[in-house]
């Protein structure tokens, strides 16, 4: 398995430097003026190798995390309650939050709904919260870490 991904490593490797070095060759200005007529086929595919490269990461990320959950259950019952603070965070926020900004802003080139306006209300009401949390999480550590 190594030594598969080690070539499949090296192969990425050099058809990004290869895609690269044709970007760089073509120029700046070219390839701007060719993006405004539709064409991106000098990009594209440096494009797809970092599709592939981000999707073989993600896979692998999210395989090892599952793996490590399941075999593990102390991390398992620490995860789920972490995803839990989050979801009741966010039910909060949303609680907290109105659509009362509806209309006043531009989504997509129309005014805003009040569902969208009431989601963008509670993505910050939950920025808010978990700011909150995070200074007061450290000072807490600070007072603790003097007081021992």
């Amino acid at each position: 398995m190594y030594k598969i991904l080690k070539i499949v490593a090296a192969i990425l490797s050099l058809l990004g430097i290869v895609f690269l070095v044709r970007i760089i060759a073509k120029g700046d200005e070219p390839i701007k003026a060719a993006a405004l007529n539709g064409d991106t086929a000098i990009v594209d595919p440096m494009a797809w190798v970092t599709y592939v490269i981000f999707g073989i990461t993600l896979l692998f990320v999210l395989f090892f995390v599952l793996k490590n959950l399941f075999t593990d259950t102390g991390s398992l019952k620490n995860t789920l309650i972490g995803v839990g603070a989050f979801v009741a965070v966010l039910v909060i926020a949303y609680a907290l939050s109105s659509g009362s900004d509806a209309g006043k802003f531009m989504y997509n080139g129309a005014p805003a709904t009040a569902n969208e306006s009431h989601l963008v209300g509670a993505g910050l009401v939950a920025f808010y919260i978990l700011i909150i949390a995070a200074a007061a999480s450290m000072v807490w550590a600070g007072v603790k870490k003097m007081t021992t």
